[in-house]
């Protein structure tokens, strides 16, 4: 029997970056909120003096658990989907602070094209340029709209960066000063300045010095220990939604984040969203959370998911094109958009790489977006290129050149000789979407509570896989620039697909945005067009994949949202539209 609890001002699935952000802006105007965690209580105290590489890095601590509930997968309409058991192919967050507690820190702004593809494409290249099959589409919204948001995230998080000489225009410079950078850097920086490029700092949210946020917490100065991803942060330096968003709500005492509470269902009566239904998974207690806004505000699958078993919107069909749920599911893919590119070994050089940070590095945009002129290339959307000294940590750093034994007395002389003698460059790639990658309910599989899995279909095109070589061939010039001996690089064969390999974290659609309800789930407030108090808050929204790292966006986006529910909160409902902030500014 489900217990139905006290009704609430505001209730939200997830307390990564987009529930964190949602959960603060709210709660410091006075509203009630409940935060429900499928994960366990952490705080940043349980990070310390974790560096355990096996037990993050191989045995994924800090991911779900993919045993109890999964997602599957397969790469064409006519495949039977498989459940996706290992967290090496899904790194799937959890616990309080979700994903945002285990990222790297990389924080992008998106380009002004991303937000406004489909009409900026059409602009300079016409119709014909968009393959038939691409379901590509504006957002409803600018980057000039999203800027301020994208500064006040900023702002909240410390990012540490240097300006980017190609880079979209900014309202201030970033709250920190970049990372330090080392010689393997400045190497990078001096090859991709003799070819001609732009290269510039990663910005960080491994912030480069003990920094206050306007909201009164502090993050303090990276100690370059060199474990970010896969990780809490040890010294409380990395900015994540435990040390910031998080702590800020549970100070106005307006916030109650309830742990292990595992929701299934969002509760509505047609019209309007009234709550979410969870499982407490310690006791297998059922309950439902009322609420006046329901926020779902948890990673892409749980929200495309929830929708889907709740019956809201109409579910995506590939074969007519009809329906917005589960429409446009992109990623970055490790055999075609991210994780690959060209691994340089030197001879005569050696490198100090046992420290280092999730983001730093640097980086050019010569080639991101629609920066270089795509009339001749036969792909739309770009890469940016990066080299990250991440730090080495001993077990993953084990790389020798191709046609190495893979055992043996010569694997071990490899191993030791180019231990300190070997740097990657890779390309993280957009995806743009099609009509055949989408999400549904798996009609065989089920989870530990009898619920319909996720099914992810995934179908990579010939336009992705020009625009990955394109994006490696890159990689091995500026690595031939650094001087380096031998240069492997990643191929990309003809019949390279999703063949079950998620291996990333960035994954987006399904509940897509825009100014059009006949094409999108959510307005640009992340308000759902068809239940006006439902609110689907982060990467789900994503109409499509860019070259850059999706968090800083994500955390724009929830503040943007944020605003908008304080908005719906005070005028007592109704649909937000863009016209009544511009008004309300005046």
């Amino acid at each position: 029997m489900v217990k139905k609890l006290d009704k609430t001002d505001v209730v939200i699935i997830g307390s990564g970056w987009a529930g964190g952000i949602t959960a603060a802006e709210l709660t410091k105007k006075g509203h009630k909120v409940v935060i429900l965690e499928r994960g366990k209580a952490k705080d940043q105290s349980d990070y310390v003096g974790t560096k355990d590489e096996l037990r993050y890095s191989l045995r994924y601590d800090l991911m779900q658990d993919l045993n109890k509930e999964t997602i599957t997968s397969r790469n064409g309409l006519g495949e039977t989907a498989l459940p996706v058991r290992g967290n090496d192919n899904a790194r799937l967050g959890t616990d309080t602070g979700g994903a945002g507690v285990h990222w790297n820190g990389i924080s992008f702004r998106w380009l002004p094209y991303d937000f406004e593809i489909y009409s900026k494409t059409v602009e300079r290249y016409g119709k014909d340029k968009i393959p038939h099959d691409m379901t590509i589409q504006d957002w409803g919204i600018t980057y000039d709209e999203l800027e301020p948001y994208y500064d006040q995230y900023e702002k909240t998080a410390g990012i540490s960066g240097e300006e980017n000489p190609i880079g979209p225009p900014r309202s201030n410079q970033y709250p920190n000063p970049p990372l330090k950078s080392t010689p393997t850097i400045n190497l990078f920086k001096k090859a991709c300045e003799s070819l001609g490029y732009h290269p510039y700092h990663l910005p960080s949210a491994n912030v480069s010095q003990t920094y206050e946020n306007p909201d009164g917490e502090t993050i303090n100065g990276c100690m370059y220990c060199a474990f970010c991803e896969e990780y809490g942060c040890d010294f409380g330096a990395k900015a994540d939604p435990m040390v910031t968003v998080l702590t800020t709500a549970e100070k106005t005492g307006n916030l109650e984040l309830r742990n292990n509470a595992n929701v299934t269902r969002v509760a509505h009566d047609g019209k309007r969203a009234t709550g979410l239904v969870y499982t407490d998974t310690t006791t297998g207690d059922v309950y439902e959370q009322p609420a006046d806004i329901v926020v779902l505000a948890g990673f892409v699958f749980t929200n495309t998911r929830l929708l889907l078993l709740s019956d809201i919107g109409k579910p995506y069909n590939p074969k007519t094109g009809k329906g917005i749920i589960g429409k446009n599911f992109t990623g970055h893919f490790t055999n075609i958009s991210t994780y690959i590119g060209a691994r340089g070994f030197f001879e005569d050089k050696r490198f100090n790489l046992f420290m280092g940070a999730g983001a730093l590095g640097a980086t050019i945009d010569d080639f991101s977006g629609d920066n270089k002129d795509h009339k001749n290339l036969d792909f739309l959307h770009g890469f940016e290129v990066h080299y990250s000294q991440l730090g080495a940590r001993p077990i993953a750093n084990n790389q020798v050149p191709k046609g190495t034994p893979k055992w043996g007395k010569k694997f071990k002389e490899n191993s030791i000789h180019y231990y300190n003698r070997n740097l990657f460059i890779t390309p993280q790639t957009g995806f743009l979407p099609n009509k055949n990658s989408y999400m549904d309910l798996d009609p065989t599989y089920k989870d530990d509570l009898g619920n319909p899995l996720l099914r992810v279909t995934c179908q990579y095109k010939e336009q992705d896989r020009k625009r990955a070589r394109s994006g490696i061939a890159k990689c091995k010039q500026i690595m031939e620039e650094m001087g380096a001996d031998i240069v492997d690089v990643d191929e990309v064969p003809d019949d390279a697909n999703f063949n079950h390999k998620f291996y990333t974290d960035h994954f987006f659609g399904g509940a897509i945005m825009g100014g059009d309800p006949d094409t999108s789930a959510v307005n640009t407030y992340s308000q759902m067009w068809d239940m006006e108090n439902l609110f689907v808050v982060g990467g789900s929204s994503f109409p499509h994949n860019s070259n850059y790292n999706p968090t800083e966006t994500i955390g724009a986006f929830a503040y943007r949202a944020a605003e908008g529910m304080n908005r719906y909160l005070s005028q007592g409902g109704g649909l937000l539209t863009q016209e009544e902030r511009v008004k309300k500014n005046a």
